[in-house]
């Protein structure tokens, strides 16, 4: 079952990659070569994304996998950093451990709902 998890944690974390191009896009000239590139890669990612997302329903439950989706807050705010050099505040530091916390709630919930049934 980890594999699963760190399955669909990377999958949430290559779907999280799309903020990049789409904040690049945003930032470029309407039409550019950029702004083409840029949302062409989002696009592709999305595309790439919802076959590893099916995959992954396949054996994760759907609440489990949603709650898990809220992960994409804190790699936004990972990639914020790194690429555009935006500052993590002790709220954004908060609202990832409040994120965290509930993922954990849901998968622990989830699984004592498997064992009694």
């Amino acid at each position: 079952m980890k594999k699963i998890y760190l399955g669909l944690h990377f999958i949430l974390m290559f779907y999280a990659i799309g903020g990049i191009f789409s904040k690049r896009a945003a930032n470029a000239e309407f039409l550019s070569l950029e702004y083409i590139i840029s949302y062409g890669m989002v696009f592709a990612i999305l595309m790439i994304y919802a076959v590893f997302w099916q995959m992954i329903l396949k054996k994760v439950s759907l609440t489990v996998a949603m709650a898990n989706k809220s992960v994409t807050v804190i790699w936004g705010l990972i990639y914020g950093f790194l690429f555009f050099q935006e500052k993590i505040t002790l709220g954004n530091v908060i609202g990832a451990v409040i994120i965290i916390v509930g993922i954990i709630m849901v998968v622990n919930g989830d699984k004592e709902q498997n064992q009694c049934t």
